[in-house]
């Protein structure tokens, strides 16, 4: 009876796959967008679909990342700073024009982290009210546009600096506030 239940139990985990072998809607966000991002330009540059030169437009890709991206990249090995190197596990793939969402489940079976990664919410600043925000919000706006704020010591400096900035970075939000 022991035998029998044991190759149950075998046959039940052959024929319903734990929550590990397909994504679910949301997971592998950044993992899913990326790759979405770097097929659709490696088909409009006509690049040979390769694993060499998938490969090198993978770190191409990284070099220029920033946030999540970036820490996507290091997690497949994409960056001069990684400890690990999974990009063969992107390019190789890639080259067979395997959908992205399987790309991203083989990589959340090799490394959970990957997974994980979500993208920040993004603050719309045509209705936000930047007075309410915290001093943490307003840096990770001037963060996300590659700005600083030399010198800014308190929050409506911070302000003074994201409303000046605002019609090269947001010009929808820009044109928003003075309309009111």
């Amino acid at each position: 009876m022991l035998s029998l239940s044991g190759l149950s139990v075998a046959l039940a985990l052959a024929l319903f796959p734990g929550s590990g072998e397909a994504l679910r809607e949301g997971d592998c966000e950044v993992c899913v967008t990326f790759l979405g991002k770097l097929y659709r330009s490696l088909e409009d540059d006509q690049v040979n679909f390769n694993s060499v030169d998938i490969e090198k437009a993978v770190v191409k890709s990284c070099r220029d990342a920033k946030g999540k991206e970036n820490r996507f990249c290091y997690y497949i090995g994409a960056t001069s700073d990684a400890a690990t190197k999974m990009i063969n596990e992107v390019s190789k793939p890639l080259s067979h024009h395997v959908p992205v969402e399987k790309i991203c489940e083989k990589l959340k079976k090799k490394d959970g982290q990957i997974c994980d990664l979500k993208y920040d919410k993004q603050l719309d600043l045509t209705t936000v009210d930047l007075k309410k925000l915290k001093v943490k919000d307003l840096k990770k706006i001037l963060e996300v546009w590659d700005e600083s704020c030399k010198g800014c010591a308190e929050k409506n400096d911070f302000i003074r600096k994201i409303t000046e900035l605002m019609p090269k970075y947001a010009p929808a939000a820009a044109r928003a506030r003075t309309d009111l």
